[in-house]
């Protein structure tokens, strides 16, 4: 089993939080190889925790995608929670009153559009104008930090789902992207990363050993993330992607989409490592919500040789063959999903995947090779 980021500090570096008030943005997947929360073991441990910071789905994870959220006391500590998806989303004075040093530890999915990369971003940019350091404790990429896949972002086309121009699939963790964001973008927070021991850039999440925790309600599990990449490009069309099913990413579809249709034209493709099952599902809740719908299971064969986002782009690309006066674009959200107007006007002109991902890789081998000394791991 490897060691976290927040284990090494426990066990090994506790004397750096000596004499400090210290302030902890963290979620419920930050958690010990026992389970216990990263604040119960600070505190079981006598860090002198002033103040706690909720990113997107709150403290307490719970929250739907993009509802904002409130400053609330913690039931459990009585420590203030301060939200950095509200009404502010860089920590102000205010907010850092009485804080010394912030321990960033939360466990990201190793993808461009999860937001929690923009709360570390405005994390150090808020910590930088106060004067505070930054402490991130380290943990795994889910989906390996040897795989990099996708475009990055043009000008114009940054948001809170991609603040920076880094691939959709960067293979990176986040304490190198901490290091990466604060040079290149020049934050200038005093900033230091607890790395972890023990982990390569080969594993997937099932190789550490470690627990898995929800990181947010429509992650509930380690197997989510694997196409989660590509799949979430479809909440730029007019379809579900499973979001209020058990299956959320694993699935997609409509209720005007034969299952049957699509899973037999997408198997056709033969895309490597996957293959297509006919579904009928129910959401309870976001898109379609309470209707009966027919679509597809992504089953992962081979989840080295899977690319979810030629996965991806296939699906949106049948989908719009296979229904063209049902489908729909919601442009803004696909082109910020997908980096720019780029991969939609290629499908709109019948470009292939292949050829769209293959633009993409080009860009992201470039990214590859840049961001090699911000690597910590071999």
């Amino acid at each position: 089993m490897i060691k976290t980021g927040l284990d090494i500090l426990l066990h090994e570096k506790l004397s750096r939080l000596r004499g400090k008030r210290v302030g902890l943005v963290t979620h419920p997947a930050a958690v010990l190889p026992d389970l216990t929360s990263s604040v119960d073991a600070l505190l079981k441990s006598k860090v002198n925790l002033t103040a706690l910071y909720g990113p997107e789905h709150g403290i307490s994870g719970a929250a739907a995608e993009g509802a904002k959220i409130g400053n609330v006391t913690d039931s459990r500590s009585g420590l203030p929670v301060f939200s950095l998806y509200g009404e502010t989303r860089e920590p102000n004075e205010e907010m850092l009153r009485d804080v010394d040093v912030l321990l960033f530890d939360m466990q990201d999915v190793g993808v461009r559009f999860y937001t929690y990369i923009s709360t570390l971003f405005h994390v150090l940019k808020g910590a930088a104008k106060n004067q505070k350091e930054v402490i991130v404790l380290d943990r795994p990429n889910p989906i390996t930090g040897a795989r990099v896949e996708g475009r990055l972002i043009d000008a114009g086309f940054e948001s809170f789902i991609g603040i920076i121009p880094i691939p959709i699939r960067h293979g990176m963790t986040l304490g190198e992207l901490a290091h990466y964001m604060n040079t290149v973008y020049k934050i200038g927070a005093k900033l230091d990363v607890i790395t972890m021991q023990g982990w390569k850039r080969a594993m997937w999440f099932d190789d550490t050993g470690l627990p898995w925790v929800a990181t947010s309600p429509a992650i509930p599990h380690f197997a989510t993330t694997i196409m989660y990449p590509g799949v979430c490009l479809l909440e730029g069309i007019n379809v579900s992607v499973g979001r209020g099913t058990s299956l959320p990413f694993e699935i997609c579809g409509a209720p005007w989409v034969d299952g049957n249709d699509l899973a037999e034209t997408m198997n056709g493709l033969k895309i490597k490592g996957v293959r297509f099952r006919a579904i009928n599902f129910q959401p309870s809740g976001n898109k379609y919500a309470n209707e009966p719908c027919g679509g597809v299971q992504v089953h992962v064969t081979d989840r080295e040789a899977a690319s979810p986002l030629i996965v991806g782009l296939e699906l949106v690309k049948t989908i719009r063959a296979l229904y063209p006066s049902q489908f729909q674009w919601n442009v803004r959200h696909f082109d910020i999903l997908s980096g720019s107007s780029r991969a939609r006007q290629s499908i709109e002109a019948n470009e292939s995947a292949q050829a769209i991902y293959k633009t993409w890789q080009t860009a992201a081998a470039k990214f590859k090779r840049e961001r090699k000394k911000f690597l910590f791991y071999s």
